[in-house]
């Protein structure tokens, strides 16, 4: 370390006491149990089970309430102590009415407190005091510490009298439940597609944010949405073509601020003697704030597929190294037969009405068709919300992470049959594997921070697109995404989407150790956690030899008939690395007492791991090295020490 850095880190520690505190202080944090990781992917806007899976962080909440109650408490009772931690609000509104409702509040005061400190062991006093609420920080880390000496019990006991006598003690139990579920989850990572199918990826987002150490890989809906907020028109077509087809109205109306009224009354203008039977939604939420006649959201939803279509095929064929003007669909239609021509077989057209489509120029939008497209671009660009969220994603997220020798993207590494990466050509370069995803990342950065007037910012964001759909794009993975043959064609053998040959390889261990290596990781320590595809029931996340593990299990409501579970998450602590299997939301709704996750232990550590295994703990190695140049500059009077 030079001379200005240890100038510079001497104004924060002034002299040899204080730098001996600190690195005693690092020391130790060192020697604490590792912090627990969680990792959820695909919640697909279902954010009210997203939210409960996290609250009680995967199960590991009751499982301490059953290690620490087991012998002294109910059955009943510690199934209402885990709801109480998990949704406080409605136990306390119920609980409110009893007659012996403040004693029930110093029992459960007890308790909660007994459960914080068991979870909270594993942090630093500072760390955990930095955690509580701002109001209640002083009572909870006398609550928290009292009773550990002698001679306190009666102290201890007189801290929750005087909170239930004093009228807090719904606003205190409501922080400590807080408290206990943010002291649960150490670091979050969330492995992509946050957005799409579910109504409320915004409430997802709002939760994420409340985290202070939460990581994001982007999924092929999260560059979607991300297209639409920054301007590209087919972006925002397919992302409000996609809303309406899951009557996700409040998400885009209420949520992001959206407006669709232009799109209605030009749908009811333009489909008005159409029945769109093809284009009817998926019912699987109820609009709260913006209900839509079934009626009108299908004439809403062909008029906005149908320009999505043809903007479409024009970027195709404004870019034709993606090599994909045969996805051109609209320009393959015989109009007058009412068919659609692939490899010179005909098939019939489910819907043959296009009263906006010209034959002799099918992909050319009309007058009003561009000036709606033009509107809602408008409103996606200037959505603060959007802003706001966006930001957040792209200053905590990326195509993919490394952290703590583990390995984490959405979707794949594109490759050959053979495994070997496959070879792509990204702006003129050849690329694969690690520095194919890099050079993605790169270009998406330029699309969001970029010069609008840049060429290379237009560019990027129409790549976008690609990554969205593209047969080589490592957050698509699949040969095309069969959208239009799904609307229009009966011949199911049209809508297979093949997908790529990672998802064959990954069974084969020599794959995974090849993929870590690609990322200058070790088999030995690490693991692939990768998402994207679901799960289904019977079949294991595991893969390759316990080397990858495939976490999207079906959260969305969209996926529960394909993999009959409600999703995984993956548990990383100090002991173990665990698979947690969840039920269906809807399961869990109806009965919140059976609704325990399945967890399985898929991998023990060889002993227990401390902060000193992790890469913070490498970090803290850092800067204890930089302190302890410091501690030696003061004591041979290189650097003088003040405020002895």
């Amino acid at each position: 370390m030079d001379q200005s850095m240890i100038s510079l880190l001497a104004k924060e520690y002034p002299n040899a006491e204080a730098v001996s505190t600190e690195i005693i202080n690092l020391h130790a944090i060192c020697c604490l149990p590792k912090g627990t990781e969680y990792f959820f992917s695909d919640p697909h806007g279902e954010a009210e089970a997203f939210c409960y899976l996290l609250n009680t962080a995967s199960g590991v909440i009751r499982d301490k309430i059953e290690g620490l109650f087991s012998r002294s408490v109910s059955l009943a009772q510690r199934e209402e102590l885990s709801r109480l931690i998990t949704q406080p609000e409605p136990i306390l509104r119920r609980r409110a009415e009893d007659a012996d409702f403040d004693d029930w509040c110093r029992i459960s005061i007890y308790q909660l407190v007994q459960v914080c400190r068991q979870i909270a062991s594993k942090y630093t006093r500072s760390k955990v005091r930095k955690m509580m609420p701002i109001r209640f920080s002083y009572i909870l880390d006398e609550l928290l510490h009292a009773d550990t000496e002698e001679n306190k019990e009666e102290y201890y006991a007189a801290i929750i009298n005087s909170i239930v006598d004093t009228g807090i003690k719904v606003a205190f139990i409501t922080e400590l439940c807080a408290l206990i579920r943010r002291c649960a989850v150490d670091r979050l990572h969330i492995i992509g597609d946050i957005f799409d199918r579910g109504p409320h990826a915004d409430q997802i987002i709002e939760q994420l944010m409340t985290f202070p150490d939460v990581d994001i890989q982007w999924g092929n809906h999260d560059i979607h949405w991300m297209g639409a907020y920054l301007g590209n028109p087919v972006c925002v077509a397919s992302v409000v073509r996609m809303g309406i087809s899951y009557n996700n109205f409040d998400l885009l109306e209420d949520g992001y601020g959206i407006n669709l009224r232009a799109l209605s009354m030009f749908a009811d203008e333009v489909y008005h003697d159409d029945p769109c039977a093809v284009f009817r939604p998926h019912l699987l939420d109820t609009n709260t704030y913006d209900p839509v006649d079934a009626d009108l959201a299908a004439k809403m939803h062909k008029a906005i597929a149908i320009i999505q279509f043809k903007l479409e095929g024009q970027l195709y064929h404004k870019h034709p190294e993606y090599r994909m003007s045969g996805r051109s669909l609209l320009e393959q239609i015989d109009f007058s037969a009412g068919t659609l021509i692939l490899d010179g077989k005909s098939y019939p057209l489910r819907d043959p009405l296009f009263p906006t489509v010209d034959p002799s120029n099918p992909l050319a939008l009309t007058s009003a068709e561009q000036s709606l497209i033009d509107t809602l671009t408008l409103s996606f660009t200037h959505s603060k919300v959007l802003r706001r969220h966006f930001r957040f994603l792209f200053s905590h997220g990326g195509m993919y992470k490394i952290f703590n020798g583990n390995l984490l993207y959405h979707g794949c590494i594109p490759m050959q049959p053979d495994g070997s990466f496959d070879t792509v050509v990204l702006d003129g370069v050849p690329l694969s594997g690690r520095s194919y995803l890099d050079a993605i990342d790169r270009k998406l950065r330029t699309a969001f921070y970029g010069d609008r007037k840049d060429p290379a910012r237009q560019d990027a964001l129409d790549y976008i697109w690609y990554l969205w759909c593209g047969p080589r794009s490592p957050l698509f993975g699949k040969s095309k995404l069969s959208t239009f043959e799904r609307y229009f064609i009966d011949d199911a053998a049209l809508w297979e989407e093949v997908l790529d040959p990672y998802y064959t390889n990954i069974e084969n261990r020599s794959t995974c150790e090849a993929i870590l290596a690609e990322f200058g990781l070790s088999p030995a320590h690490s693991h692939i956690v990768n998402g994207h595809v679901p799960v289904r029931a019977g079949e294991h996340p595991r893969k390759g030899d316990g080397l990858l593990y495939i976490i999207d299990g079906g959260i969305s409501k969209a996926y529960h008939g394909r993999t009959g579970i409600g999703g995984y998450t993956l548990i990383f602590n100090s002991h173990h690395l665990a698979l947690a299997e969840h039920q269906p939301f809807e399961q869990i709704r109806q009965n919140p007492a059976a609704s325990a996750p399945k967890v399985q232990v898929v991998e023990l550590m060889p002993r227990r791991l401390r902060v000193a295994d992790t890469d913070t703990g490498a970090a803290l190695r850092g800067q204890i090295a930089e302190l302890e140049e410091l501690l030696t500059a003061y004591r041979n009077g290189q650097v003088p020490e003040r405020g002895q």
